[in-house]
């Protein structure tokens, strides 16, 4: 079965009475009849948080203001028609309302719009990152339900790339920051940066970066929360081929504790990309030559 991957934004918009908006999938989306929180995929170099503003005015007819990212979630779906197994990667913020009538999406991939209390939105089917964002009791979708594949992006997609990975702002009980260096022959080549990197088809966002952890730096973490999505394009990359490449990275940050910390070491299953890791006093920190996400992140590294 060929592995594919996709990127998605989603929000969660609530009213003055608690109630969480919702969308039903119309006949053409790859889920017709079931509800989820309105959005949906990522277009190459747009941020996703831009996602969630157009899906938003598309899908339900309101203007919205996205704040804090909520959850980075990801699950597989088996499209057997296609023979295709689709990995999504779901980032989910909080909305607040700005303008415009609720109306489903005309012509378009919801069918109905609507407010739900928790214990109604319980009785209706739903997609399982609805369910558990939520906080209810998740139901496998029925096996022979019709689906759709989702549509590919359009555009030269043999030289776009989109990636999805999870870094961590790490740090240890006396406070310093572990960061790796990325080695000759990659990008930002010489500079320090998180630890973390691509997450695996089928793989969690947050258990990926807790492997990448290991492989870069040899710590056992945990996972305290989400902090930040970052979003880089870079529409002349040098792919692996020696040719230039448009290359999108969606980026979630978590933050991150390693309540034993050990002597920071590479391990061979790093891939090569990572030269050192080392930890640093938070006074070291800003004398570092570093790239442009570990800077944003160090600045938020507080506990």
């Amino acid at each position: 079965m060929e592995q594919r991957r996709r990127v998605g934004a989603y929000g969660m918009l609530r009213d003055s009475e608690g109630r969480v908006l919702l969308a039903r999938g119309a006949a053409r989306c790859p889920y017709p009849g079931v509800w989820q929180l309105p959005g949906g995929g990522v277009e190459h170099a747009e941020h996703p948080a831009d996602t969630v503003v157009r899906e938003f005015a598309e899908e339900t007819g309101l203007t919205v203001a996205p704040g804090a990212i909520r959850a980075a979630v990801a699950d597989v779906a088996a499209f057997r028609a296609e023979d295709v197994a689709m990995h999504t990667d779901r980032l989910i913020f909080e909305v607040e309302a700005r303008g415009g009538r609720l109306r489903p999406e005309p012509a378009g991939g919801t069918d109905e719009v609507g407010w739900f209390t928790p214990e109604e939105a319980a009785g209706l089917p739903l997609m399982v990152f609805t369910a558990e964002l939520l906080g209810l009791p998740v139901s496998p979708l029925p096996a022979d339900m019709p689906r759709g594949l989702p549509a590919e992006p359009a555009g030269p997609a043999a030289d776009r790339r989109q990636r999805f990975a999870a870094y961590g702002l790490v740090t240890d009980p006396a406070d310093r920051v572990l960061l790796t260096m990325i080695a000759d022959g990659y990008p930002g080549a010489g500079r320090w940066h998180l630890p973390g990197g691509g997450t695996d088809h089928g793989e969690q966002p947050a258990a990926g970066l807790l492997r990448e952890l290991v492989e870069e730096a040899g710590q056992l973490g945990r996972v305290v929360d989400l902090i930040a999505v970052d979003n880089l394009h870079n529409p002349a990359a040098l792919g692996p081929e020696g040719r230039p490449l448009d290359w999108h990275g969606v980026r979630v940050i978590y933050r991150v504790r390693v309540d034993a910390p050990t002597d920071a070491v590479v391990t061979e299953l790093a891939g090569g990309s990572t030269a050192r890791a080392a930890w640093f006093a938070p006074e070291q920190v800003t004398a570092l030559s570093m790239t442009d996400v570990a800077v944003r992140a160090t600045g938020q590294r507080v506990t």
